[in-house]
């Protein structure tokens, strides 16, 4: 019973150290909310590259303005370095007035030192990207990192800039991590964890089976030799 104890609790242990993966099904909620919106709303046109210079200064957000964010069909948030990568933004308003969005930029830091800049993604602006009040809408964003990035774990944020009455406003739509993967990689950190632990239980299980048997064997072994001294007693008796 002790061997099965510590089995189940080295197990509960390796997954609870998947935790992270949880995140996983959360965005995929979240992403297919953000996608339905997206097949609702209007045209949008994508402006490109040329898009208003707001300088290095930065906008408060607005109040009643609330965004969100998902990787559609990529909820490992796996990037490959000198490949598109598309990024769903919603926005809801629910201020007074309506917004317009202007532009989407982003960019790629050191996880361990967020003031490492890595790379200034492409701005992209937008025509036609008026939010009514009350309303909600889906504004793609692509993007890619550079080829020359190696692999890795970076800190990707994410900037919507919308005006209001002629205001300037910015909103974080995304300030997480990412997996950036070379060209061709087959395996990423989340599948090759997965293969791991798999594999890791496999053999706490075979050790616990193999530790069964070895307990059955000696307890069958323990009962064979009572029997033979029973017997063995009792033959004696008899010829007494």
């Amino acid at each position: 019973m002790a061997s099965v104890d510590k089995f189940w609790a080295f197990a509960l242990a390796l997954l609870l150290l998947a935790s992270p993966l949880l995140q996983v099904a959360r965005c995929q909620s979240d992403s297919e909310d953000v996608v339905e919106a997206a097949e609702e709303s209007s045209d949008i046109g994508i402006v490109g590259d040329d898009v208003q210079d707001f300088g290095d200064g930065t906008f408060p957000s607005a109040p009643g303005i609330e965004t969100i964010s998902v990787f559609p069909k990529n909820s490992a948030r796996l990037i490959t370095a000198g490949e598109e990568t598309e990024l769903l933004v919603g926005v809801k308003n629910d201020g007074d007035s309506s917004l317009n969005v202007i532009a989407i930029k982003a960019s790629v830091h050191l996880p361990f030192d967020h003031r490492m800049l890595v790379q200034n993604l492409t701005a992209q602006g937008f025509n036609n990207g008026s939010v009514p009040a009350s309303a909600q809408a889906t504004f793609p964003y692509l993007f890619a990192v550079s080829k020359f990035l190696q692999a890795g774990t970076f800190d990707l944020v994410g900037t919507i800039i919308y005006e209001i009455d002629e205001h300037p406003y910015q909103s974080t739509f995304f300030n997480g991590t990412v997996e950036v993967v070379e060209s061709g990689a087959f395996l990423s950190m989340e599948s090759v964890f997965l293969v791991t632990l798999g594999v890791a239980l496999l053999v706490l299980l075979g050790l616990w089976i193999h530790g069964q048997i070895q307990y059955l064997s000696k307890v069958l072994k323990s009962l064979s030799f009572s029997n033979n001294v029973l017997s063995r007693i009792a033959f004696t008796i008899r010829v007494c």
